[in-house]
């Protein structure tokens, strides 16, 4: 089974009603099932999918898709409208799917945005302590963190690249070595 990377998730993320959302087309092909799998799994548990779970997109949307998306061609002559998926629905289509792709997307989910949340409670406590040796601590951690969720552990890149990320409190240096890191333990 091949991983899914973050860049072929992110490729997915359509910004709809002001919400971030994975079209139920892309969601299958993430989650290794098939639309119709997608949609009946919606249709058969309308309680897990509450407002702000799922949206059903109008005609309009979808034909602005189509317009804008290449790869919405398939979409233009369909007679159903496919659903939009938010962060939300994400998680409790999961629940519903029973296969390991499926399990292991949610498992890339919950510690993706387990570490966001943890970093942004670094950069808030960061922002209002007066101590040194906690702002130096904080700094530290919140740096370890930025460099957590953007090094996927595989990153091939052809010559040695340095980048840096000034938040105002926090400023990351990181530096991505020729090559792939290998993550196994001795």
């Amino acid at each position: 089974m091949d991983i899914i990377s973050y860049k072929q998730v992110e490729t997915k993320i359509l910004v709809l009603r002001k919400q971030n959302v994975i079209l139920d087309r892309d969601v299958a092909e993430l989650y290794g099932v098939s639309t119709r799998e997608i949609n009946q799994a919606v249709k058969n548990n309308p309680g897990k999918f509450p407002q702000g779970y799922i949206l059903s997109l109008d005609n309009k949307e979808k034909n602005e898709l189509v317009k804008n998306f290449d790869r919405f061609n398939t979409l233009k002559h369909s007679t159903s409208s496919p659903y939009a998926f938010t962060e939300k629905g994400l998680y409790m289509l999961a629940t519903i799917l029973k296969n390991p792709t499926a399990t292991e997307m949610t498992i890339a989910f919950v510690e993706t945005f387990t570490r966001l949340r943890e970093l942004t409670r670094s950069i808030h406590e960061l922002s209002t302590t007066a101590d040194k040796n906690r702002q130096k601590a904080l700094m530290r951690k919140t740096g370890e963190l930025l460099e957590d969720i953007m090094d996927d552990g595989a990153l091939e890149v052809s010559a040695d690249e340095t980048f840096e990320i000034n938040l105002a409190l926090v400023k990351l240096k990181h530096t991505v070595k020729r090559g792939r890191k290998d993550n196994k333990s001795d």
